[in-house]
């Protein structure tokens, strides 16, 4: 894949949840098209980890700084670090995120799921059969959506807009933020699905409003009385990435100058899904990459599905 920046202007990017899998990968790509990449993850030694095996691979322009998405105060402080050594940002890929459910195998030590997964039985397993031996053993409590909500839709809050300052210094933006494709909006009913899909009318402080009331609804139980997604699987997570596609839309129109769209990169196969994806991380990546190194004259607030333009609903 060639990028389609001039070599005359160094870009800078950050990637959140960049210590592995779909992340690490997203930094490989990017530092393989000449992007200074600044790749970030909550554990400070599993980042550095990361770091040092692009380095290895010859990526010299990769770098670390500790993230957790989840508090202001360390969004604010890799913004200092991002202003201080470069003075703007070009790209901003919002990858971090929690599934926010618990797998229960009949061990509560979390090595036993790992050498669950790691088992030949179950890797000879399809993608289908993985997710639903998945789905029947997974639980979601309160804490749990609570969490996941505060991660994956916060956490991208968080991160964007303590770095949006440095996005507007850029001549030429990108924000992406990983999305799924279980939080389209044709898991929603009512009319909450089409305040979701009303772009004209939708605030950031309505989708922050959604959010508390999401699990206001999931305390009480009443999620099908507004409409919340109640199919089988995570709903906190389905939830949480809808509302970063709905924050995605309201930012693109808010701030015209910038490319800000969401990406579904598909099943891919990673420890964050216990490994049922049948996409590998590569292939998972290219979607995001391709997004955040398209034409100055490409969409915003659009949703993409790999690499192709889709819709929300």
């Amino acid at each position: 894949m060639e990028g389609s920046f001039s070599s005359s202007e160094q870009r800078v990017a950050v990637v959140t949840g960049g210590n592995k899998g779909i992340g690490l990968e997203i930094c490989r790509q990017l530092a393989s098209n000449g992007i200074t990449v600044v790749l970030t993850a909550r554990d400070e030694k599993r980042g550095t980890a990361a770091v040092d095996s692009l380095r290895e691979l010859g990526l010299s322009d990769v770098m670390f700084h500790q993230l957790d998405i989840s508090e202001p105060s360390s969004a604010a402080r890799l913004a200092d670090f991002v202003k201080d050594k470069f003075g703007k940002l070009d790209i901003l890929i919002n990858n971090a995120a929690i599934l926010g459910v618990t797998v229960d195998v009949g061990d509560p030590h979390p090595a036993a799921v790992q050498e669950v997964i790691s088992s030949e039985k179950f890797t000879s397993m399809s993608a289908m059969e993985r997710l639903e031996w998945v789905d029947k053993r997974s639980t979601e409590t309160y804490a749990e959506a609570e969490e996941c909500l505060r991660t994956n839709y916060g956490g991208t809050k968080n991160v964007t807009e303590a770095l949006l300052p440095l996005l507007l210094s850029s001549s030429d933006a990108r924000v992406v933020n990983l999305s799924s494709f279980i939080a389209l909006l044709r898991v929603f009913s009512g009319e909450l699905k089409q305040e979701l899909n009303d772009i004209d009318k939708l605030s950031v402080e309505r989708v922050d409003e959604l959010s508390e009331l999401f699990l206001e609804d999931f305390k009480n139980d009443q999620l099908d009385q507004r409409g919340w997604p109640i199919e089988k699987g995570p709903s906190a997570y389905r939830v949480s990435k809808a509302l970063v596609n709905a924050y995605t839309r309201v930012l693109a129109k808010k701030h015209t100058s910038l490319r800000i769209n969401c990406v579904n990169p598909g099943h891919v196969n990673t420890d964050g899904n216990y490994h049922t994806g049948d996409l590998t991380v590569a292939e998972g990546a290219r979607g995001p990459v391709t997004v955040a190194l398209a034409p100055r004259e490409g969409p915003t607030g659009a949703y993409f599905d790999g690499t192709e333009e889709a819709s929300f609903v």
